[in-house]
């Protein structure tokens, strides 16, 4: 059986893939807005798997599927033997040879990992607690389609060190863009996941102001991520520093970005003058998502496609 290609981190796709994925992004994005119907995907489904809670990865998956003619499963994790115990490894096996792609938002990576490597389908990264690769793809594009290629830019990523940040710190060396990193004492980019590139292209500051002095884009996300909910209070002290304000922002280029991969929660880690100012794309990243998972979903069940 000819190996099967899966998007569990944002590195698994090459840079050639990843403009193709958002030239084709860009065609469907277009098609959609004009009300051209276009299925390539009848006939197939989606099993979407979900041991954490969703909004956006949720609806993005499930209509992306629909709007290209196939089908999408919602399972949660108390709807399948998941929940009692069976092995993920068993799980794969089973709803691969029943389905043609799967989607995960799931806890530890290697879980995800794990269900791939007895997976006969193509699989791909709802959400782990170490990589959000779909988000990135939908910033991205977001960018592009603002101001153009992200090559010798800067982006500023202010609050703590998670999944999302990750996954910037591997688009980083991808397009060439320059990621400036600022967290507090404790909350910072794990050691080995900034050595890749020797520094290059990623910085770490304690200092959120000079880690967004001149920058291109200044994104953020919660404190408190999805698992960490105990530690909420001690996140709350410990990163008020970090919040992004109209201050701040005035520390970027005039033009500057704001980006949010949401939920936001207003007044603590961004000010609402700024995700709701003239400057805040959150809701163009949030609708991206759609667009480029859409573009996802076609080039892994489909390959390269011209039409």
């Amino acid at each position: 059986m000819p190996a099967v290609k899966h998007l569990l981190q944002l590195k698994d796709f090459s840079r050639a893939e990843l403009d193709y994925l958002f030239a084709r992004a860009r065609t469907l994005k277009a098609r959609h807005r004009s009300g051209t119907l276009f299925q390539p995907l009848r006939g197939k489904t989606l099993a979407m798997i979900f041991e954490k809670n969703s909004t956006r990865t949720r609806v993005s998956f499930e209509a992306g599927m629909a709007q290209l003619g196939g089908t999408a499963l919602y399972l949660s994790a108390r709807d399948t033997q998941l929940g009692r115990g069976e092995p993920i490894e068993d799980v794969a096996e089973v709803i691969s040879r029943m389905v043609d792609i799967v989607m995960i938002r799931t806890y530890e990576q290697r879980i995800i990992e794990r269900f791939a490597a007895h997976s006969r389908v193509p699989v791909i990264n709802g959400l782990t607690d170490e990589f959000h690769p779909c988000q990135i793809l939908a910033d991205i594009f977001t960018f592009i389609e603002q101001c153009g290629p992200m090559r010798g830019k800067t982006l500023a990523w202010v609050g703590d060190s998670n999944n999302v940040c990750n996954t910037w710190v591997q688009a980083a060396p991808i397009f060439e863009f320059q990621l400036n990193l600022a967290s507090p004492p404790g909350y910072e980019l794990e050691a080995e996941r900034g050595s890749a590139d020797g520094g290059r292209y990623v910085k770490c500051f304690q200092d959120p102001r000079q880690a967004v002095k001149d920058a291109d884009v200044v994104t953020t996300d919660v404190w408190t991520s999805m698992g960490f909910e105990d530690e909420a209070e001690e996140r709350k002290k410990r990163f008020a520093a970090y919040q992004v304000n109209q201050e701040m922002m005035r520390l970027a280029k005039p033009d500057a970005l704001f980006m949010h991969c949401l939920p936001a929660h207003r007044g603590e880690e961004v000010e609402p003058a700024v995700i709701d100012g003239p400057r805040s794309v959150v809701w163009e990243e949030a609708e991206n998502r759609l667009h480029t998972q859409k573009a996802l979903l076609e080039y892994l069940l489909l390959g390269r496609v011209e039409a």
